[in-house]
């Protein structure tokens, strides 16, 4: 890892030639005209004009300083509050951190909230200023209102997702998408551990380029399938693993170990994607649970993703499940959407997607590389909102429905989900399909979600598979780029139609985090989801299969809180039992030759509860 000084960094920073700076712009007025999903939302909701506002810096960038144009272009984005819509800076800016030596969280106290150093840079230490001081002025700013300034200049669509992204970037700042830190340094007042009078300390900005995730994206490569099904935070992306290679070294000797081996390493919780997952059985005043951490959906094989996830749902206790998203800033929305059915008997559904209909939108999905991208779908649709005059397709699933349910129920226990105001994206779609397809309650650490809803592509996408003079994409200067929110996404269920940007997921339970939480490993967030888990039901279908004979294919039945079980060969119903005792015993009809699955449906009081396919 190598760091150097912001003062250091800023001596490396070059300029852009005027023909560079209006190129920037013109492409930066292509995507947001005549592609960006959300603009008549963004528009309506925030009162803002981002294509004059690109003309008029097109029309008056000449005497601005380098710093002033990219700060405009870089406020013109920001003002859409959506964070898969950016401007990418270009070298050296593009993948760098700019990091203090600590993290500072907020811990609540009798619903006042107070700021406490929870991380400390590996190998930085002092006599007072340590994990579990309270920071109380941040530059001679109350830190209070120091956040409160920092959350303004993020580009969270709500009040609870710039406020977690301010209180982030005070110690950490993603300078592909934000300028660097006008300070050198900042000059922080803290309480000590033990207390006493308020100290003063003062800490200069650094820099280094934290290393991807191994199993991630490249979201510019058009070769990879998964680089057209994203939907992810970047910055937050960038954050995370710049926290985990900054404050968590032992974290990345567990990824580099699972990463040469090519499979788990360890004892107990240990996975093949440890960048990925992490996972326990924990202990709360309600009872034993399982707990199941997902840091990212940025995986680019989605099939790897689920077939781990599978593994690990098969090692947790089935009395229930905590699924701890706190902090995901979205990925591959095929993993994400693909992991719901694994705990629901039902099919899921999942988000629609839907275009802005423009003219250019409608002819990205009749071009040469329309059919091999999957946006031909989107042709018919695009059509008829032309001669609507209707401002966006209709919506349509990433895949056909059938795809989200080719594995069905593996996880049988009730599940609590967790989410707080840095989920964003597939994340977000993840909770949005967690509620509309009645899995399980929510729990949130904040009032609302990131609130990110889009299947995001870069200008590097759009340029490598619509390129020539029949498109507008041209090449950008210096390594810049742009994101832009492509295709929106829209909410199923009782919420159909509902968009998810802006408004986010509301949890249907809030816990405020407390010190203990953010010290020492969240015993009351998890004693708060265990007690939701302990008012659910328990239910449990578990099939031993005999022996087939002529007569029939014998079963044995062990259940919990089940009355009813519907069996089926081959997804053609063939037996239904009442379930009188534990274990029942039952006689199928003998399954025709070659016959591969047997499907077991339970039901209680006439409500589905449970759905699990074995094999012959």
């Amino acid at each position: 890892m190598s760091i150097q000084s912001l003062e250091a960094f800023n001596a490396q920073l070059g300029t852009l030639t005027a023909a560079e700076r209006r190129t920037l712009v013109s492409q930066a007025t292509v995507l947001i005209e005549q592609i960006y999903a959300h603009l008549p939302l963004k528009r309506a909701v925030h009162a803002v004009d981002p294509v004059q506002r690109l003309r008029n810096l097109a029309a008056r960038m000449g005497p601005l300083s380098e710093r002033e144009f990219h700060d405009e272009l870089i406020a013109i984005f920001t003002e859409l509050r959506d964070l898969h819509t950016n401007y990418i800076l270009p070298r050296p800016y593009a993948g760098k951190i700019a990091f203090l030596p600590f993290l500072v969280e907020e811990a609540f106290d009798g619903g006042t909230p107070r700021y406490l150093v929870t991380k400390l840079l590996a190998g930085f230490t002092h006599p007072t200023f340590g994990v579990g001081a309270q920071v109380t002025h941040w530059s001679g700013v109350p830190i209070d209102r120091a956040v409160e300034v920092n959350a303004a200049r993020q580009a969270g669509s709500n009040l609870p997702a710039r406020h977690a992204r301010g209180l982030e970037a005070l110690t950490l700042r993603d300078m592909g998408q934000s300028a660097p830190p006008d300070e050198l340094w900042v000059l922080v007042r803290y309480v000590p551990v033990g207390g006493g009078d308020p100290v003063e300390l003062k800490l200069d900005w650094q820099v280094f380029s934290p290393e991807p995730t191994p199993n991630g994206v490249d979201p510019a490569n058009a070769e990879l399938p998964a680089a057209r099904a994203l939907g992810y935070d970047a910055a937050a992306e960038a954050r995370r693993r710049a926290k985990k290679e900054l404050f968590n070294p032992a974290a990345m000797e567990v990824e580099a170990a699972a990463l040469a081996a090519g499979e788990a390493v360890g004892a107990d919780g240990a996975t093949s994607m440890p960048d990925v997952f992490s996972f326990r059985t924990v202990s709360t005043p309600s009872g034993e649970y399982g707990y199941l951490r997902i840091w990212t959906f940025m995986v680019n094989d989605e099939t790897q993703f689920l077939t781990e996830l599978i593994r690990i749902l098969g090692l947790l206790p089935a009395r229930g499940l905590i699924v701890d998203v706190r902090g995901n800033g979205g990925g591959n929305l095929l993993c994400a959407e693909g992991a719901l059915q694994l705990f629901t008997p039902r099919p899921v559904q999942p988000t629609l997607l839907s275009l802005l209909s423009t003219p250019l939108t409608l002819a990205l999905c009749t071009g040469p590389n329309a059919v091999r991208v999957g946006l031909d779908a989107w042709h018919g649709p695009l059509s008829l909102a032309a001669q609507t005059g209707a401002p966006f397709s209709q919506g349509l699933s990433f895949l056909p429905e059938a795809e989200f349910n080719t594995l069905g129920q593996r996880y049988q226990g009730p599940v609590v989900l967790v989410t707080d105001a840095l989920i964003y994206s597939a994340t977000d779609m993840f909770a949005a399909g967690f509620r509309d397809n009645g899995i399980g309650p929510i729990l949130g650490t904040a009032e609302n979600t990131g609130a990110g809803g889009a299947n995001v592509w870069t200008h590097d996408l759009f340029r490598q598979l619509f390129a020539g003079a029949d498109y507008p994409f041209r090449a950008l200067p210096k390594g810049a780029s742009f994101r832009v929110s492509f295709r929106r996404t829209l909410r199923q269920g009782a919420a159909a139609g509902t968009p998810i940007e802006d408004l986010g997921i509301v949890p249907d339970h809030l816990h405020q985090m407390t010190a203990a939480d953010v010290l020492s490993g969240n015993p009351d967030l998890l004693a708060a989801a265990g007690a939701l888990l302990a008012t659910l039901p328990a239910r449990t279908l578990a099939c031993e299969v005999g022996a087939a004979t002529a007569t029939g294919l014998p079963l044995t039945l062990t259940t919990t809180g089940l009355d009813r079980v519907d069996i089926a060969v081959d997804g053609r119903p063939t037996l239904s039992v009442d379930i009188a005792a534990n274990p029942t015993a039952a006689t199928c009809p003998p399954p025709p030759a070659g016959a591969k699955t047997l499907t077991l449906t339970g039901w209680s009081a006439g409500t589905l509860a449970l759905h699990t396919t074995l094999d012959l």
